[in-house]
């Protein structure tokens, strides 16, 4: 069943043992589980390849696979790797018969097509564990998943109620165990619920990481007045929070009350992921984007298609701030009385402006821009400067319907055209997801000739933030962009727009570049710039496997724009941030201090960004001379 954010809820049972399996997959799948988790072997077979009383023990180690069909095999099983497979025991025997038993198990695991195995972490020491499971993910065939099974955080002793803080941090197991797979993309974790509940800071963190299933053990669950199971109000709240990132969910353990039935376990977890906030118009918009990598458009040197436009002039907050912003600019020429400059038909009117919509696109700034005047009872005449010839029939048609001759629409591009007079106000919608970065500075200093003396340009300044984050997913996905033929680092060394989701941004964002129209310089000051970042770290080890980019734009005075998750614009979807990647994730101990570089550089025809970490660990610099990845002027 689908929860009121259109996910549906998808849930297994874990059992220690089943006798019959093919039971157990009916009754679980009437019970309304999706699928079972049950043992590869028999957890009596404890196989002994050496020497010992089970070395010549005849019979089957696990259930013969035409007990049930391939598709089901397929779709409905995931196996657990035996409980007793140690293969980083300290004791040699354990350690042979572990590494042949677990070799074992992933054959006949790979040999049924299961989609998924999981493996039990009850500790840091890993490195057998991670050298055979690293062998079996780049040599076996398919898609089979791997996923490590951790506890949440940290417990005592076993009683996961009381919480341990010298123990070894569960996150630094996986995080020792997947480095050593070189982060491999089918690589997934469990995390097992504990009745300890982990902090915030903890939870934030394992945001980044491939979370493909919470596992809830029945002994966490409370019992309410009508005997059914019920979670904590805090286990409640975090499951909520981990749902959000769209995974399954596992019920283990024995039923409290037999008489209700694993299916109680299962109707109440659905009911909480089905009871979390209804999406708002922008998580509807944004719903299927998550980690979705786009390359940054290029405006000034490819034309958008119609489809691109549309999405873009159905953001409900993007336009009433423009037109908010030019309302408040004409406002204050009325006020000001800068009447002298006139150009129109004849009939002088006070507070007559001029206004030129560079890149007007199909024209939803000319229609802010009118409105504004109208609401003003103001004459405008409006110049719309449209490069895209494709875009300039949709001008002309609206200019020959609705508007008039009060717009004059100009098919070229702004920076070669020669206007019949100078502009009071220059509107334009050039930002890019890191503001600068679809070449806002060089196109609007070079458009700045065509305003007066004293003119306004909307956007009036705009700046680029940057913050760390860890993203598993993210790094993958990168590291797949991956093209034949082509420098290996280029995925690496390119920015990519993107929906944030499976994601942890560890500290907040910093101000980047900045820049301001009409230009101080008087349009000789350089764009190109540099700057030395500097975060802490947060109170946890954490990954560092790039920066997420933002902007901020003041269009007119106190009229902004802002794509920072702390000022976002409520409800405006044309921009999702930017990413940088690092070709390497970094390890960053708790608390520590992360410098890195960044650089906007230029040459006669394109510009690109440069950047590299300094601090705690040096990376190679990412992008240098654009040999990756260029913006053309």
């Amino acid at each position: 069943m689908a929860d009121n954010q259109g996910r549906r809820f998808s849930c297994g049972i874990d059992f220690f043992h089943v006798p019959d399996l093919r039971v157990a997959v009916t009754s679980a799948t009437e019970a309304g589980f999706d699928f079972v988790c049950t043992p590869i072997s028999h957890p009596r077979c404890k196989r002994e390849f050496i020497e010992g009383p089970a070395r010549n023990r005849g019979g089957l180690f696990a259930v013969p696979d035409a007990l049930l069909s391939g598709q089901e095999w397929s779709s409905s099983i995931v196996g657990k790797i035996s409980p007793w497979i140690l293969p980083d025991s300290v004791d040699e025997a354990t350690r042979y018969n572990s590494e042949k038993a677990l070799n074992q198990e992933l054959s006949y695991a790979s040999h049924l097509s299961l989609p998924a195995i999981t493996v039990q972490l009850n500790g840091g020491s890993v490195a057998r564990l991670a050298s055979i499971l690293n062998s079996y993910l780049n040599t076996s065939l398919g898609h089979q998943q791997v996923w490590i099974q951790v506890p949440l955080c940290a417990t005592n002793n076993g009683n996961d109620a009381v919480r341990d803080t010298a123990l070894e941090d569960p996150w630094g197991w996986w995080n020792t165990l997947r480095s050593m797979c070189s982060f491999h993309k089918r690589l997934g974790l469990v995390l097992e619920v504990t009745q300890a509940l982990p902090t915030d800071v903890e939870i934030d963190r394992w945001f980044g990481e491939p979370i493909k299933c919470l596992s809830f053990p029945t002994s966490i669950f409370r019992t309410n007045k009508k005997g059914y199971p019920v979670l904590s109000r805090g286990h409640q709240e975090m499951a909520k929070r981990f749902f959000k990132l769209r995974i399954q969910s596992i019920v283990s353990g024995n039923c409290q009350d037999p008489t209700k039935g694993s299916n109680s376990y299962f109707q109440y977890l659905e009911h909480v992921h089905e009871n979390q906030p209804p999406l708002d118009d922008y998580q509807k918009f944004v719903r299927g984007y998550g980690d979705y990598l786009q390359w940054p458009l290029q405006p000034l040197m490819d034309n958008l298609d119609s489809q691109t436009y549309e999405v873009f002039e159905k953001d409900p907050v993007k336009y009433a701030r423009y037109e908010e912003a030019i309302y408040l600019a004409l406002l204050d020429r009325i006020e000001s009385n800068h009447n002298e400059t006139y150009y129109g038909n004849g009939n002088n009117s006070i507070g007559f402006s001029v206004v030129m919509v560079l890149g007007a696109g199909r024209g939803p700034l000319v229609k802010a821009t009118l409105r504004a005047g109208y609401s003003l009872q103001t004459k405008l005449t409006v110049y719309a400067i449209e490069k895209n010839p494709n875009a300039v029939i949709t001008l002309q048609n609206l200019k020959a319907v609705e508007w008039g001759d009060q717009v004059t629409v100009v098919s070229t591009d702004m920076r070669e055209w020669e206007p019949p007079c100078k502009a009071d106000i220059i509107v334009s919608e050039l930002l890019g997801s890191f503001g600068d970065n679809e070449l806002s500075p060089e196109c609007l200093d070079g458009a700045m000739k065509y305003l007066n003396e004293g003119g306004i340009s909307i956007p009036s300044k705009y700046s680029s933030y940057l913050s760390p984050f860890s993203s598993s997913k993210l790094y993958n996905e990168v590291r797949d962009c991956r093209e034949k033929d082509r420098h290996p680092l280029i995925s690496f060394e390119t920015p990519f727009v993107v929906h944030l989701h499976n994601v942890h941004i560890f500290s907040d964002p910093l101000e980047c570049f900045s820049f301001s129209h009409p230009n101080s310089g008087s349009g000789s000051r350089s764009n190109d710039r540099y700057i030395c970042l500097t975060y802490q770290s947060p109170s946890k080890d954490t990954v560092l496997t790039g920066f997420a980019g933002y902007f901020e734009a003041i269009l007119y005075k106190n009229v902004t724009i802002s794509t920072v998750p702390e000022r976002h614009s409520e409800g405006m979807f044309s921009w999702f941030p930017i990413m940088f990647p690092l070709r390497e994730p970094i390890y960053v101990k708790a608390e520590s201090r992360i410098d890195v570089h960044f650089w906007r550089k230029s040459s006669a025809s394109k510009v690109w960004y440069e950047w590299c970490v300094t601090n705690p660990y040096i990376s190679g610099l990412h992008n240098p001379n654009g040999r990756s990845y260029t913006i053309g002027l």
